[in-house]
Protein backbone atom coordinates (compact mmCIF):
# COMPACT_ATOMS: atom_id res chain seq x y z
CA UNK A 1 0.00 0.00 0.00
CA UNK A 2 1.11 3.60 -0.28
CA UNK A 3 1.98 6.16 2.57
CA UNK A 4 -0.01 9.17 2.70
CA UNK A 5 2.86 11.85 4.42
CA UNK A 6 1.46 14.50 6.95
CA UNK A 7 3.72 17.60 7.10
CA UNK A 8 5.21 16.88 10.09
CA UNK A 9 6.49 13.48 8.57
CA UNK A 10 4.05 11.25 10.59
CA UNK A 11 2.55 8.55 7.84
CA UNK A 12 -1.00 7.82 7.74
CA UNK A 13 -2.34 4.70 5.48
CA UNK A 14 -4.34 5.51 2.29
CA UNK A 15 -6.59 3.14 0.23
CA UNK A 16 -4.87 3.18 -2.89
CA UNK A 17 -6.65 2.24 -6.60
CA UNK A 18 -5.08 -0.64 -8.88
CA UNK A 19 -2.80 1.35 -11.42
CA UNK A 20 -2.99 0.51 -15.06
CA UNK A 21 -0.50 0.69 -17.95
CA UNK A 22 0.46 4.00 -19.40
CA UNK A 23 1.79 4.79 -22.56
CA UNK A 24 2.71 7.46 -25.92
CA UNK A 25 3.11 8.22 -29.90
CA UNK A 26 5.34 9.66 -32.48
CA UNK A 27 6.16 11.81 -35.43
CA UNK A 28 8.89 14.39 -36.36
CA UNK A 29 9.57 16.49 -33.44
CA UNK A 30 8.21 20.24 -33.10
CA UNK A 31 9.83 23.55 -32.09
CA UNK A 32 10.09 23.32 -28.13
CA UNK A 33 7.24 24.83 -25.85
CA UNK A 34 7.82 28.15 -24.94
CA UNK A 35 6.08 31.58 -23.96
CA UNK A 36 4.44 32.92 -20.73
CA UNK A 37 0.82 31.65 -20.33
CA UNK A 38 -1.61 34.24 -20.95
CA UNK A 39 -4.69 31.75 -19.04
CA UNK A 40 -6.15 33.31 -16.67
CA UNK A 41 -7.16 30.74 -13.20
CA UNK A 42 -9.64 28.96 -13.84
CA UNK A 43 -12.08 27.44 -11.20
CA UNK A 44 -10.87 22.98 -11.00
CA UNK A 45 -15.12 22.39 -10.98
CA UNK A 46 -17.98 23.59 -12.39
CA UNK A 47 -19.77 22.54 -9.02
CA UNK A 48 -20.48 25.03 -6.35
CA UNK A 49 -17.47 26.02 -4.60
CA UNK A 50 -17.55 24.40 -1.36
CA UNK A 51 -16.43 25.28 2.22
CA UNK A 52 -12.92 26.21 2.64
CA UNK A 53 -10.49 23.86 4.47
CA UNK A 54 -7.44 23.95 5.80
CA UNK A 55 -6.17 20.86 4.12
CA UNK A 56 -4.78 19.89 0.76
CA UNK A 57 -3.94 16.72 -0.72
CA UNK A 58 -1.16 15.80 -3.00
CA UNK A 59 0.89 13.90 -5.46
CA UNK A 60 4.75 13.90 -5.47
CA UNK A 61 7.14 12.61 -7.37
CA UNK A 62 9.78 14.05 -5.20
CA UNK A 63 11.56 11.59 -3.18
CA UNK A 64 9.29 11.42 0.65
CA UNK A 65 12.71 13.24 2.89
CA UNK A 66 12.35 16.07 0.03
CA UNK A 67 8.82 16.38 -0.01
CA UNK A 68 8.43 16.79 3.70
CA UNK A 69 11.10 19.06 3.52
CA UNK A 70 8.95 21.47 1.18
CA UNK A 71 5.61 20.37 2.36
CA UNK A 72 6.42 21.45 5.99
CA UNK A 73 7.81 24.83 4.70
CA UNK A 74 4.53 25.50 3.03
CA UNK A 75 2.56 24.92 6.15
CA UNK A 76 4.73 27.62 8.06
CA UNK A 77 4.01 29.92 5.39
CA UNK A 78 0.43 29.19 5.00
CA UNK A 79 -0.93 26.99 7.96
CA UNK A 80 -2.60 24.80 5.21
CA UNK A 81 -1.83 21.08 6.02
CA UNK A 82 -0.75 19.04 3.63
CA UNK A 83 -0.65 15.34 3.06
CA UNK A 84 0.82 13.64 0.15
CA UNK A 85 1.69 10.33 -1.54
CA UNK A 86 4.80 9.35 -3.29
CA UNK A 87 4.75 7.86 -6.56
CA UNK A 88 6.70 8.37 -10.03
CA UNK A 89 5.66 10.41 -12.46
CA UNK A 90 4.23 7.60 -14.59
CA UNK A 91 2.55 6.12 -11.59
CA UNK A 92 1.13 9.58 -11.40
CA UNK A 93 -0.55 9.55 -14.39
CA UNK A 94 -1.96 5.81 -14.80
CA UNK A 95 -3.26 7.11 -11.02
CA UNK A 96 -4.72 10.14 -12.70
CA UNK A 97 -6.34 8.17 -15.62
CA UNK A 98 -7.81 5.74 -13.09
CA UNK A 99 -9.44 8.35 -10.67
CA UNK A 100 -10.58 10.81 -13.73
CA UNK A 101 -14.04 10.20 -12.68
CA UNK A 102 -13.40 11.28 -9.05
CA UNK A 103 -10.16 12.73 -8.21
CA UNK A 104 -8.59 12.02 -4.85
CA UNK A 105 -6.00 14.59 -5.25
CA UNK A 106 -5.50 18.67 -5.84
CA UNK A 107 -2.09 18.83 -6.53
CA UNK A 108 0.55 16.97 -9.02
CA UNK A 109 3.98 18.20 -7.59
CA UNK A 110 7.28 17.33 -9.20
CA UNK A 111 8.07 15.13 -11.89
CA UNK A 112 9.29 16.04 -16.47
CA UNK A 113 6.76 18.41 -17.59
CA UNK A 114 6.62 15.98 -20.64
CA UNK A 115 4.29 13.63 -18.45
CA UNK A 116 1.95 16.92 -17.42
CA UNK A 117 1.73 17.27 -21.05
CA UNK A 118 0.10 13.76 -21.68
CA UNK A 119 -1.88 14.44 -19.03
CA UNK A 120 -3.02 17.63 -20.04
CA UNK A 121 -4.04 16.36 -23.33
CA UNK A 122 -6.18 13.67 -21.51
CA UNK A 123 -7.90 16.40 -20.01
CA UNK A 124 -6.94 15.32 -16.46
CA UNK A 125 -5.46 19.06 -15.41
CA UNK A 126 -6.81 22.39 -14.97
CA UNK A 127 -5.56 25.48 -16.28
CA UNK A 128 -4.00 28.30 -13.67
CA UNK A 129 -1.11 30.63 -13.84
CA UNK A 130 0.27 31.45 -10.26
CA UNK A 131 0.85 35.23 -9.20
CA UNK A 132 4.50 36.35 -10.28
CA UNK A 133 4.76 33.63 -13.39
CA UNK A 134 5.95 36.31 -14.94
CA UNK A 135 9.46 36.54 -13.06
CA UNK A 136 9.64 32.99 -14.98
CA UNK A 137 11.82 32.57 -17.59
CA UNK A 138 9.23 31.80 -20.91
CA UNK A 139 11.77 29.15 -22.25
CA UNK A 140 10.61 27.03 -18.88
CA UNK A 141 6.56 27.74 -18.83
CA UNK A 142 3.70 26.09 -20.48
CA UNK A 143 2.50 28.44 -23.14
CA UNK A 144 -1.03 26.57 -22.78
CA UNK A 145 -1.35 27.31 -18.31
CA UNK A 146 -1.74 23.65 -17.40
CA UNK A 147 1.45 23.37 -15.32
CA UNK A 148 3.83 25.63 -13.63
CA UNK A 149 7.74 24.88 -13.59
CA UNK A 150 9.55 24.36 -10.32
CA UNK A 151 12.81 23.00 -11.21
CA UNK A 152 15.21 21.76 -14.15
CA UNK A 153 17.89 19.25 -14.42
CA UNK A 154 20.04 17.19 -17.02
CA UNK A 155 20.32 13.87 -17.76
CA UNK A 156 23.53 12.00 -16.68
CA UNK A 157 25.37 8.62 -15.47
CA UNK A 158 25.87 7.80 -12.03
CA UNK A 159 28.47 5.10 -11.53
CA UNK A 160 29.72 3.41 -8.67
CA UNK A 161 33.47 4.71 -8.24
CA UNK A 162 34.37 1.24 -6.94
CA UNK A 163 33.17 -1.01 -9.35
CA UNK A 164 34.95 1.66 -11.80
CA UNK A 165 38.07 0.41 -9.96
CA UNK A 166 37.82 -2.96 -9.62
CA UNK A 167 37.02 -3.51 -13.24
CA UNK A 168 39.35 -1.42 -14.09
CA UNK A 169 37.21 1.11 -17.19
CA UNK A 170 36.73 4.15 -17.59
CA UNK A 171 33.07 6.05 -16.41
CA UNK A 172 30.74 6.16 -19.54
CA UNK A 173 31.33 8.97 -21.99
CA UNK A 174 28.68 8.19 -24.34
CA UNK A 175 25.17 6.42 -24.66
CA UNK A 176 27.24 3.86 -27.02
CA UNK A 177 29.57 3.24 -23.98
CA UNK A 178 26.67 1.47 -22.20
CA UNK A 179 26.14 -1.18 -25.28
CA UNK A 180 29.99 -2.62 -24.41
CA UNK A 181 30.38 -5.84 -23.39
CA UNK A 182 32.01 -4.76 -20.43
CA UNK A 183 28.65 -3.31 -18.75
CA UNK A 184 26.83 -6.37 -19.20
CA UNK A 185 24.41 -7.13 -16.34
CA UNK A 186 25.56 -3.79 -14.55
CA UNK A 187 23.42 -1.18 -16.30
CA UNK A 188 20.09 0.08 -14.50
CA UNK A 189 17.26 2.36 -15.73
CA UNK A 190 14.01 2.48 -14.73
CA UNK A 191 11.12 1.72 -17.05
CA UNK A 192 9.84 4.56 -18.90
CA UNK A 193 6.09 3.14 -18.00
CA UNK A 194 6.72 3.83 -14.82
CA UNK A 195 9.14 6.62 -14.32
CA UNK A 196 9.04 9.74 -15.92
CA UNK A 197 13.20 10.43 -15.82
CA UNK A 198 13.15 6.91 -18.09
CA UNK A 199 10.67 8.35 -20.28
CA UNK A 200 12.94 11.46 -20.99
CA UNK A 201 15.74 9.44 -21.26
CA UNK A 202 13.58 7.01 -24.08
CA UNK A 203 11.95 10.45 -25.93
CA UNK A 204 15.40 12.25 -25.77
CA UNK A 205 17.24 9.19 -27.75
CA UNK A 206 14.31 9.24 -30.39
CA UNK A 207 15.58 12.77 -30.46
CA UNK A 208 19.00 12.31 -31.24
CA UNK A 209 18.84 8.96 -33.27
CA UNK A 210 15.74 8.78 -34.55
CA UNK A 211 12.92 6.50 -33.61
CA UNK A 212 14.14 3.82 -35.50
CA UNK A 213 17.72 3.36 -34.74
CA UNK A 214 16.33 4.68 -31.00
CA UNK A 215 14.47 1.58 -30.70
CA UNK A 216 17.22 -0.36 -32.60
CA UNK A 217 19.35 0.80 -29.24
CA UNK A 218 17.49 -0.21 -26.63
CA UNK A 219 16.97 -3.24 -27.83
CA UNK A 220 20.61 -3.42 -27.26
CA UNK A 221 20.96 -1.53 -24.24
CA UNK A 222 18.56 -4.30 -22.88
CA UNK A 223 20.99 -6.77 -22.96
CA UNK A 224 23.13 -5.23 -20.44
CA UNK A 225 20.34 -3.82 -18.02
CA UNK A 226 20.45 -5.28 -14.73
CA UNK A 227 17.06 -3.90 -13.28
CA UNK A 228 14.21 -1.58 -14.47
CA UNK A 229 13.08 -0.37 -11.65
CA UNK A 230 9.75 2.02 -11.00
CA UNK A 231 11.68 5.33 -9.89
CA UNK A 232 13.64 7.38 -12.00
CA UNK A 233 16.03 7.97 -8.73
CA UNK A 234 16.28 4.63 -7.79
CA UNK A 235 19.10 3.74 -10.56
CA UNK A 236 21.10 6.34 -8.79
CA UNK A 237 20.97 5.01 -5.50
CA UNK A 238 21.45 1.27 -6.33
CA UNK A 239 24.47 2.59 -8.05
CA UNK A 240 25.43 4.28 -4.32
CA UNK A 241 25.04 1.15 -3.03
CA UNK A 242 27.04 -1.14 -5.57
CA UNK A 243 23.67 -2.87 -6.30
CA UNK A 244 24.73 -1.85 -9.85
CA UNK A 245 27.84 -0.73 -12.23
CA UNK A 246 26.06 2.42 -14.04
CA UNK A 247 22.33 3.71 -13.41
CA UNK A 248 20.67 6.18 -15.80
CA UNK A 249 19.24 9.24 -13.82
CA UNK A 250 19.08 13.08 -13.60
CA UNK A 251 21.95 15.14 -12.20
CA UNK A 252 20.10 16.12 -9.09
CA UNK A 253 19.46 12.66 -8.12
CA UNK A 254 22.64 11.40 -8.31
CA UNK A 255 24.47 14.17 -6.46
CA UNK A 256 22.19 14.18 -3.79
CA UNK A 257 23.61 10.48 -2.96
CA UNK A 258 26.92 11.22 -3.90
CA UNK A 259 26.83 14.34 -1.18
CA UNK A 260 25.70 11.61 1.42
CA UNK A 261 28.98 10.35 1.10
CA UNK A 262 27.76 7.13 -1.18
CA UNK A 263 31.14 6.26 -3.73
CA UNK A 264 29.82 8.12 -7.05
CA UNK A 265 31.03 9.17 -10.01
CA UNK A 266 28.59 11.47 -12.42
CA UNK A 267 29.18 11.60 -16.23
CA UNK A 268 27.27 13.09 -19.23
CA UNK A 269 27.48 11.87 -22.30
CA UNK A 270 29.47 13.51 -24.88
CA UNK A 271 26.42 13.42 -27.83
CA UNK A 272 24.35 15.34 -25.55
CA UNK A 273 21.43 14.50 -23.28
CA UNK A 274 18.27 15.65 -22.58
CA UNK A 275 16.81 17.49 -19.48
CA UNK A 276 13.45 17.76 -17.90
CA UNK A 277 11.54 21.09 -16.55
CA UNK A 278 10.23 19.32 -13.09
CA UNK A 279 6.51 20.61 -12.77
CA UNK A 280 3.52 21.60 -10.42
CA UNK A 281 0.03 21.10 -11.97
CA UNK A 282 -3.69 21.42 -10.35
CA UNK A 283 -5.95 18.18 -10.97
CA UNK A 284 -8.49 18.94 -12.73
CA UNK A 285 -11.82 18.23 -10.48
CA UNK A 286 -10.01 17.49 -6.99
CA UNK A 287 -11.41 17.32 -4.05
CA UNK A 288 -13.94 21.09 -4.08
CA UNK A 289 -12.72 22.45 -0.86
CA UNK A 290 -9.01 22.11 -1.69
CA UNK A 291 -9.34 24.51 -4.45
CA UNK A 292 -8.39 27.85 -3.38
CA UNK A 293 -5.17 25.88 -0.99
CA UNK A 294 -4.24 23.86 -4.43
CA UNK A 295 -3.80 27.78 -6.15
CA UNK A 296 -1.96 28.76 -3.06
CA UNK A 297 0.69 25.72 -3.17
CA UNK A 298 1.45 26.73 -6.84
CA UNK A 299 1.84 30.35 -5.89
CA UNK A 300 3.92 29.06 -3.52
CA UNK A 301 5.83 26.39 -4.94
CA UNK A 302 7.62 29.23 -8.10
CA UNK A 303 8.68 31.53 -5.13
CA UNK A 304 12.45 32.59 -4.42
CA UNK A 305 11.43 30.98 -0.86
CA UNK A 306 10.29 27.71 -2.11
CA UNK A 307 12.79 27.02 -4.65
CA UNK A 308 15.70 28.34 -2.06
CA UNK A 309 14.78 25.51 -0.40
CA UNK A 310 16.74 22.78 -3.10
CA UNK A 311 19.52 24.63 -1.61
CA UNK A 312 19.05 23.70 2.37
CA UNK A 313 17.58 20.30 1.87
CA UNK A 314 20.93 19.66 -0.76
CA UNK A 315 18.35 18.04 -3.59
CA UNK A 316 20.51 20.04 -6.20
CA UNK A 317 17.75 20.78 -8.33
CA UNK A 318 18.05 23.63 -10.21
CA UNK A 319 15.41 26.78 -9.26
CA UNK A 320 13.58 28.65 -12.28
CA UNK A 321 12.89 31.99 -10.22
CA UNK A 322 15.78 33.66 -11.42
CA UNK A 323 15.95 34.91 -7.37
CA UNK A 324 16.31 31.76 -6.40
CA UNK A 325 19.61 30.30 -4.60
CA UNK A 326 21.38 27.27 -7.02
CA UNK A 327 22.70 25.06 -5.26
CA UNK A 328 26.59 24.70 -4.40
CA UNK A 329 27.88 21.65 -6.46
CA UNK A 330 24.35 21.60 -9.00
CA UNK A 331 25.61 20.89 -12.13
CA UNK A 332 24.03 23.78 -14.51
CA UNK A 333 22.36 23.34 -17.70
CA UNK A 334 25.11 25.65 -19.77
CA UNK A 335 27.77 23.47 -18.33
CA UNK A 336 26.73 20.63 -20.21
CA UNK A 337 25.84 19.65 -23.93
CA UNK A 338 22.09 19.71 -23.56
CA UNK A 339 19.96 18.60 -27.10
CA UNK A 340 17.33 21.22 -27.90
CA UNK A 341 14.53 19.20 -26.18
CA UNK A 342 10.99 18.81 -27.23
CA UNK A 343 8.75 18.04 -24.05
CA UNK A 344 5.52 19.04 -26.13
CA UNK A 345 6.35 16.18 -29.06
CA UNK A 346 7.59 14.05 -25.73
CA UNK A 347 4.16 14.49 -24.10
CA UNK A 348 2.04 14.21 -27.06
CA UNK A 349 3.99 11.25 -28.04
CA UNK A 350 4.39 9.13 -25.22
CA UNK A 351 1.45 6.46 -24.83
CA UNK A 352 2.59 5.38 -28.43
CA UNK A 353 6.37 5.56 -27.32
CA UNK A 354 5.70 4.01 -24.27
CA UNK A 355 3.62 1.06 -25.86
CA UNK A 356 6.53 0.23 -28.57
CA UNK A 357 9.25 0.28 -25.55
CA UNK A 358 6.33 -2.19 -24.03
CA UNK A 359 6.31 -4.20 -27.35
CA UNK A 360 9.22 -4.36 -28.82
CA UNK A 361 12.01 -4.04 -25.90
CA UNK A 362 10.45 -4.66 -22.31
CA UNK A 363 7.05 -4.98 -20.43
CA UNK A 364 6.68 -4.24 -17.25
CA UNK A 365 6.43 -7.39 -15.86
CA UNK A 366 9.28 -7.71 -13.54
CA UNK A 367 9.66 -3.87 -12.44
CA UNK A 368 10.59 -3.18 -9.28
Amino acid sequence: MKKWVSTVGSLMMATTLGLVGCSSGTQAPRQEAGGTSQVASTPASAAPAAPASKNLTIYTAYPEQEAVVYIDEFKKATGIEAKFVRLSAGETLVRLQAEKGNPQASIWYGGPSDTFIAAAKEGLLEKYKPQNADKIPENFQDKDGYWSPVYVGALGFAVNSDWLKKSGIPAPESWDDLLKPEYKGNVTMAHPGSSGTSYTVLATLVQIMGEDKAFDYFKKLNENIRQYTKSGSAPAKQAGLGETGVGISFAHDILAPKNEGYPLTLSFPKEGTGYEVGAVALIKNGPADEVENAKKFIDWAITKEAQDLYETSKSFRLPVNPDATVPEGATKLTDLKVINYDAVWAGENRDALVKKFESQVRGKEGVK
